[in-house]
C-alpha cells in the first residue's frame, strides 16, 4: 500500500511539472534567464508568476530599441501576418514568444501600439504595431542582440524600434542596451 502512494505522489508530481513546466498550453510572462542553458525554461516557468509583460525601450548598439521588463531584447519575424504568429513548434523554441497574462505593461514605447493576440496553443502574445514579440534562445543576457539579421524558419528577424518598425542595421558588436528613461522618445535609433 505504501508503495501504490508513493507511486501516486511521484506521477502527480510529473503530470504538475509537464503541465507548468515547459507545457504548449501555459501561459507565461516576463523573467530574466537565470543562465546560458535556460532557453526555454525560463519563459515556461514564470507561469507561475501571472503577471503582465512589459515592453519598454533600451539603448544599444543598434539604437533605442524594445526590450521587455529586465531589458532582454524582443525581436519581431517577417514571416508573421499581420499580429497571427506563424511561429510554434522547434520555431518557438529557438524564438520563444513574448507572452503575458493580462493587459501588457509599457514604459517609454507609445501604449496604444502594445497588444496582444492569441497563439495556437491558446496563449496571449504581446505585439507592438501590430507584430507578434519574441526572445532570441541564444540571447543569454538582457542586451543582447544575437538574433538580428538571421534568416531562420523561412524568414527573417530583426529587433524592433520604438516606432514598431523592423531595426534591419546591423549592431558593430553585441554589447549590452542600458534602459532609457520613460521619456517616450523614439530618436536616436537606426532603422526608424
Amino acid at each position: 500500500m505504501k508503495r501504490v502512494i508513493t507511486l501516486a505522489v511521484g506521477m502527480a508530481a510529473v503530470a504538475a511539472c509537464a503541465s507548468g513546466c515547459g507545457g504548449s498550453s501555459s501561459t507565461t510572462s516576463l523573467t530574466p534567464r537565470s543562465s546560458a542553458g535556460a532557453t526555454t525554461a525560463s519563459a515556461s516557468a514564470s507561469a507561475s508568476t501571472g503577471s503582465a509583460a512589459t515592453v519598454r525601450t533600451a539603448s544599444s548598439p543598434l539604437g533605442q530599441i524594445l526590450v521587455d521588463a529586465s531589458g532582454r531584447t524582443l525581436y519581431l519575424f517577417k514571416a508573421d501576418t499581420g499580429k497571427t504568429s506563424t511561429c510554434d513548434g522547434s520555431c518557438a523554441q529557438a524564438w520563444p514568444p513574448q507572452t503575458t497574462t493580462g493587459k501588457p505593461n509599457s514604459s517609454g514605447v507609445t501604449a496604444s501600439l502594445v497588444g496582444t493576440s492569441t497563439r495556437s496553443d491558446h496563449s496571449a502574445q504581446v505585439t507592438y504595431n501590430g507584430h507578434p514579440l519574441y526572445y532570441f534562445a541564444k540571447d543569454t543576457k538582457p542586451g543582447e542582440t544575437n538574433g538580428q539579421g538571421l534568416n531562420e524558419f523561412g524568414a527573417l528577424w530583426y529587433v524592433v524600434s520604438p516606432s514598431g518598425n523592423a531595426v534591419t542595421t546591423a549592431a558593430s558588436t553585441s554589447a549590452s542596451p542600458s534602459a532609457s528613461p520613460s521619456t517616450g522618445s523614439t530618436s536616436g535609433g537606426a532603422g526608424y
